[in-house]
């Protein structure tokens, strides 16, 4: 993917703002659902594989557990990605 996507990244846990530029000027949105579980969502442009892959790593870092990635088609639906291309370095042969 060399073009710019929009993604909606959700992990559970919330995002400390502080690290809202290292996240390519994604919007956060918390939520906290009934069970008292709180859930982060990132919504926004990426501008290439590059870019996903540093928002990604960023969550890992911060030891954030990655709900679900999702990419906008073209006619406006989100995909899910496959969980080959939403792995982090470190959660190699890891299941979530």
């Amino acid at each position: 993917m060399d073009k710019p996507a929009n993604y909606r990244i959700s992990v559970q846990g919330t995002v400390p703002p502080i690290w809202s530029d290292r996240l390519g000027g994604m919007r956060l949105h918390v939520t906290e659902r009934a069970d008292g579980e709180t859930t982060s969502t990132l919504v926004g442009e990426l501008r290439d594989q590059a870019a996903l892959s540093g928002v990604l790593d960023t969550l890992y870092q911060l030891h954030l557990v990655i709900l679900r990635v999702e990419r906008e088609m073209p006619n406006g639906e989100m995909a899910r990605l496959p969980k080959s291309e939403t792995e982090n370095p470190g959660s190699k042969g890891r299941e979530e």
